[in-house]
């Protein structure tokens, strides 16, 4: 049980993943700001560039509720597509927030390749030696 447990540790305190990790619990936060920016700032615009259509109350009701006074029978049976409408909505800008992310990282990855490719100059003595060689084979030649 010991050595298990041990195992257990060594994996968990891995670094990809803790990096995984954070990655969820950062992923889970950003998605909630986006919803909150989609529903509450860019739906409400929308729907009012359209005519004062409030997207989450659009439904395609199949059955209506039946009630008898306050008491609810049997409920309503609805197709919520302007729910569906303003997921579609969270999705695009979570996929284009990811997308500029990536296309920053590659954008920096690239650059650090490129830095080392381009090997380092030798120290100045062997820069030197190097000359000296060159001009003795010049003089034997």
């Amino acid at each position: 049980m010991k050595k298990t447990l041990n195992e257990f540790k060594k994996f968990a305190m891995r670094g990809n993943v803790v990096d995984m990790a954070v990655g969820i619990i950062i992923g889970g936060a950003f998605g909630k700001i986006v919803s909150s920016l989609v529903g509450d700032l860019i739906m409400p615009a929308v729907g009012v560039l359209v005519g004062g259509v409030n997207f989450s109350d659009l439904k395609w009701v199949i059955k209506h509720a039946v009630t008898e006074g306050d008491k609810v029978v049997s409920p309503e049976v609805a197709l919520n597509y302007g729910n569906f409408i303003q997921v579609v909505f969270d999705f695009l800008i979570i996929a284009l927030a990811v997308f500029f992310l990536v296309k920053g990282i590659n954008a920096l990855t690239r650059k650090k390749e490129a830095e080392a490719k381009t090997p380092p100059a030798p120290p100045a003595d062997i820069q030197l030696l190097t000359e000296i060689r060159d001009l003795l084979k010049e003089k034997n030649l």
